[in-house]
């Protein structure tokens, strides 16, 4: 048959019982767009196949797999796939008060972080959040990149190795 898939979805969110994470999100779209939206938490989000495209703060922005998105909360934003096979994507929910609002600005000019450590770091907690009774590892893990993010959106720093 050939041709463009079909608008596939596969989604699955749960809450775990980690503090500073309000909730954990996966998913897989083939064309579905998020219309423009806000959240009360930050939004952490790496993208393991495809791409997304989106605008934060009337500025275009992309998800290449390399690396990690931190959209603050309470900015405007959107999404949609890049590619034609669509994206599949990690998101953690993170409570608002776990990075600050002082980071707020510094994370809507620059959202997109290439860093791989932080890349596997990330990656690394959504594994420890699926296995329920790892929540100290994830607590710990959170820490780990809530420390990395804050030395990437303070001025004059930048995350080190």
């Amino acid at each position: 048959m050939g041709g463009r898939p079909k608008d596939q979805r596969n989604v699955s969110a749960w809450r775990p019982r980690v503090p500073g994470v309000v909730e954990v999100f996966h998913a897989h779209y083939t064309e579905y767009a998020y219309p423009m939206h806000v959240h009360d938490a930050w939004t952490l989000l790496i993208v393991d196949d495809g791409a997304v495209r989106y605008d934060l703060d009337r500025h275009e922005h992309g998800t290449p797999h390399d690396t990690v998105s931190l959209l603050p909360p309470h900015v405007p934003h959107n999404g949609s796939p890049a590619t034609p096979d669509g994206f599949r994507k990690r998101v953690l929910y993170l409570d608002a008060s776990r990075l600050g609002d002082e980071l707020i600005g510094p994370a809507v000019d620059a959202p997109d972080l290439r860093d791989p450590v932080l890349r596997r770091r990330v990656g690394q907690l959504h594994a420890a959040l699926a296995l329920p009774g790892d929540e100290l590892e994830a607590e710990s893990r959170l820490t780990l990149i809530g420390d990395r993010l804050r030395d990437h959106l303070r001025p004059g720093t930048g995350a080190a190795g």
